[in-house]
């Protein structure tokens, strides 16, 4: 009967199991389902609100929601094909507008992430099961987009949307699980990989070093790569500010109402990172492609172009290229510094000794796989931004990839790898302690050298000629007083020092107050040669004095008095050291002891022995 009874508790446990990881698995499905559907839900109210806003609509709410659902698949990637156009034959369109891009991206990663985070009381998925079905709700919804799609102005042929739907989630549904995870690479490598592989990865990828090296690589690279992105944003800003008047009666041409208008500048606002691309890519060299017939490059519009009416085109710079647009090379230059900065960061961090930072080779090979990082993420940019607008010689427009890649291979390696050698090399560089102060092997090679500088001084005006007149205490008397005179004026330079600490820091008045008495000390009542320097590792060197002198009269006095200027007046005038009293005459009554002790006599005190033996502990 125990036995029954503990197999089905067994199996209950195992059923129960099962079932979470079923529930779990639903529920990522439909995280991947709702991703798609806020997405495309988000450019249906769009599209649905420039239909409610337009004067003459020409038909019902149908072809508009079809007109939504293809403008999702473009922002997938997906080229379109417009079936009605003036001639008759079909028209792609492939540019896709990056900021719409950005929508689908980050919905699909929110949701991956998501799903690797763990619940309590239900199984947790591993990254493989979340990132497929994830991409399978969402893949289900895209193909619904396509069936919808098919009967609108804006058709996506299927073999197209096969290619660049599924690309486009599984790679932002596997960052959301990378980043769910860590960001980094967990565990050992798979033992399906060969030996000598497994081997070669250990030890060039998979080390904790290389790691660490790999990672300054990729955050440098990207700097690098918005740093150029920034810059063609700029260049395109500054175009558009130049050519202002083509570019408004562009805007004014394609459209007369304000609805019209309001639509044209959100595709113009959802085609600024397009325009961002290329930007970088005319700042690099290649320049961007303006159809098949033309090329716009910083030293000129090659060919014949014919441009579509848009207010974008119309800042592409015209003619033979000039100084202003030689001016362009600094965004790559700006590029390949913000690789060779971002490496040196990571190199050799600020205040760094030579053995903490890395060698010349790591240095080196750091700057030039982040200039390699930058490279492919110029190339898959320039190969998002442009596309086709038509057939013909409409049938290229944007950068081309590889050039774009080569071209930023080529600024960020060139620039990046000496720059940040020569900054490796600013940074590990021997710097002198700040302040003035030097160190105690400084201050004792002037006096092993040929004595102090006052005696130096002393001998120079001897060897002039000049008369010395010598004193009662002979040679004797006045090397004392040339020492007790560089003794003064060290604690006066010391004294002026922590005067300015204490005047410049308020809130250290008490530190600074007490460093002015040290000084102070070490200038009025110390023998020469009693004031020391304590060196600090650091290179902040101080001050201290020996015990005796701490305790002399001219020491004391100095440091209260160094205090009381410390405290602004709050202080009142105490003196440094109680006054000499002299001690009461002994009355006749009294007695004194052999040792010294004063007795009182009983007879001659009276009422008054109480207030004599305060007194006198007043006096002592």
């Amino acid at each position: 009967m125990t036995q029954l009874t503990d197999r089905g508790t067994a199996l209950s446990s195992a059923s129960a199991v099962e079932r979470g990881r079923a529930a779990a698995l639903t529920t990522s499905f439909l995280r991947g389902v709702l991703a798609a559907s806020l997405g495309l839900g988000a450019l249906a109210v769009l599209v649905m609100a420039m239909w409610i806003i337009s004067p003459y609509p020409d038909s019902g709410a149908g072809p508009g929601l079809r007109v939504a659902a293809g403008l999702w698949l473009l922002a997938h990637g997906v080229e379109l094909v417009r079936p009605d156009t003036l001639s008759g034959a079909p028209a792609p369109l492939g540019v896709v507008p990056l900021l719409l891009t950005a929508l689908p991206v980050w919905l699909v990663y929110r949701a991956a992430r998501d799903t690797l985070e763990p619940d309590e009381g239900r199984p947790q998925l591993t990254a493989i099961g979340a990132v497929c079905t994830v991409s399978g709700g969402y893949l289900l919804v895209g193909a619904a987009a396509v069936l919808w799609a098919a009967g609108g102005p804006l058709i996506a042929p299927p073999a197209r949307a096969a290619l660049a739907l599924p690309a486009l989630t599984l790679l932002s549904a596997t960052a959301g699980a990378w980043r769910a995870g860590g960001g980094r690479a967990r565990g050992p490598l798979p033992l399906w990989l060969p030996g000598a592989v497994r081997a070669a990865l250990v030890r060039t990828v998979w080390a904790p070093e290389a790691r660490r090296r790999s990672a300054a690589a990729v955050r440098a690279g990207a700097a690098a790569a918005l740093l150029l992105l920034g810059g063609g944003a700029l260049l395109v800003g500054v175009s558009l500010c130049w050519h202002a008047d083509p570019a408004h009666a562009s805007f004014t041409r394609l459209a007369g109402d304000w609805s019209g208008r309001f639509a044209l500048l959100l595709l113009g606002l959802a085609l600024v990172p397009n325009a961002a691309v290329w930007g970088a890519a005319y700042g690099l060299g290649p320049g961007f492609a303006l159809g098949t017939a033309a090329t716009a490059t910083p030293l000129g519009v090659l060919g014949s172009p014919v441009l579509p009416s848009f207010p974008l085109l119309a800042a592409v710079p015209t003619g033979t290229g000039t100084a202003p647009n030689w001016a362009v090379g600094a965004v790559p230059a700006a590029a390949g510094l913000a690789v060779a900065w971002f490496t040196v960061r990571a190199a050799a961090p600020p205040y760094s000794v030579r053995e903490e930072a890395w060698g010349v080779r790591a240095t080196a090979s750091t700057a030039a796989l982040a200039g390699v990082v930058c490279a492919v993420l110029a190339a898959v940019l320039a190969a998002m931004a442009g596309g086709r607008l038509g057939t013909g010689e409409l049938a290229a427009f944007g950068p081309v990839w590889w050039s774009t890649g080569a071209a930023a291979l080529v600024w960020t390696v060139t620039l990046g790898v000496p720059v940040a050698l020569l900054l490796r090399v600013w940074r590990l560089r021997e710097r002198r302690r700040p302040g003035g102060f030097r160190t105690a092997a400084e201050r004792t090679a002037p006096e092993a050298a040929g004595g102090s500088a006052a005696e130096k001084q002393e001998g120079k005006r001897g060897k002039e000629g000049k008369p010395r007149k010598e004193g009662k205490r002979g040679k004797e008397g006045k090397r004392g007083k040339e020492e007790e005179r560089g003794a003064v004026e060290v604690g006066a330079r010391r004294r002026t020092f922590w005067r300015r600490r204490v005047r410049g820091a308020p809130a250290a008045t008490a530190a600074g107050a007490a460093g002015a008495a040290v000084a102070a000390a070490g200038a009025a009542g110390s023998p020469a040669g009693a004031v020391g320097v304590l060196d600090d590792p650091d290179g902040a060197p101080y001050d201290f004095l020996p015990a005796d002198a701490w305790h002399e009269r001219g020491a004391r006095e100095a440091r209260w008095a160094s205090f009381k200027e410390a405290s602004g007046g709050l202080m009142a005038d105490f003196p440094a050291v109680a006054p000499e009293t002299t001690p009461p005459e002994p009355s006749s009554g009294e007695e004194v002891d052999s040792g010294g002790n004063e007795n009182e006599n009983a007879n001659g005190r009276g009422s008054g022995n109480g207030s004599g033996a305060r007194e006198r502990d007043r006096e002592e």
